[in-house]
């Protein structure tokens, strides 16, 4: 019998958000799917799943449209066992003191703003139910020094661990698992705005001598999800290939 359970995942159409949603779709009865931009690959996961996968546009920046998002789960009554939260803005190079103190709002508003509002929708339903489980997309720079020139993305990161072991503590005993995967660098479109260089010089420092892939990380969301995981909560799993 097909699972009863529903899947939002915030930005689905990432590389991990789609490799994600291919490899455990069997598992619910619904996916609502977050996009902010639509890709051809994107397009072709929708044809793939059919109408279990249900896609729902917004910009997380904009403070309108993540509501719009809640409100439109909110109204369907299908309202999600199981959230993962990928969303964070393409990773730059930049010194500090040439960050506006926008770009840490913006990184803000989309990282962190976004699921303490989707949250607080949803978690006291999950409550009800004694049910529920809570994945992070962090990175591995929480897990040690972090490279320079990333202090906005950093800074959102940490407050982001911060909610996800907060959240963890405080539900629980309502049956509800909150966790994080930290992983080191991705080859995926994330880096697209990075130097050549530096993503060749991740890869050479890396002990599996590459970067990792969304297959790489993967499989650490779908354990968290699953049943096997239950008495597992506030963790930051760190996807490292023994780096770190």
């Amino acid at each position: 019998m097909e699972n009863e359970k529903i899947l939002l995942v915030t930005g689905a159409s990432s590389d991990v958000g789609m490799a994600l949603i291919r490899r455990i779709g069997g598992n619910y009865k619904k996916i609502w799917a977050h996009y902010r931009s639509e890709s051809e690959a994107f397009k072709e996961l929708q044809k793939e799943l059919g109408d279990k996968l249900v896609p729902v546009r917004a910009d997380f920046s904009d403070l309108e449209s993540t509501s719009g998002l809640i409100d439109k789960i909110q109204s369907s009554g299908d309202v999600p066992d199981h959230v993962v939260h990928l969303p964070a803005g393409k990773a730059n190079n930049l010194q500090f003191h040439k960050h506006s103190w926008e770009d840490f709002q913006t990184e803000a508003d989309v990282s962190l703003r976004s699921i303490t509002m989707i949250l607080q929708a949803f978690l006291p339903k999950m409550a009800k139910k004694k049910y529920g489980k809570v994945v992070f997309m962090l990175t591995a720079y929480t897990l040690g020094v972090p490279p320079k020139y990333q202090s906005s993305y950093v800074t959102v990161k940490y407050a982001l661990l911060g909610l996800m072991k907060s959240l963890a503590s405080e539900y629980a005993a309502k049956g509800i698992t909150v966790n994080g995967v930290s992983p080191e660098m991705m080859d995926t479109k994330f880096l697209s705005d990075l130097p050549d260089l530096i993503r060749e010089q991740a890869a050479a420092a890396n002990p599996l001598g590459r970067n990792l892939t969304a297959c790489d990380v993967v499989p650490s969301f779908v354990y968290l999800l699953s049943d096997e995981s239950g008495a597992m909560t506030g963790q930051n799993l760190g996807i490292t290939g023994g780096l770190r």
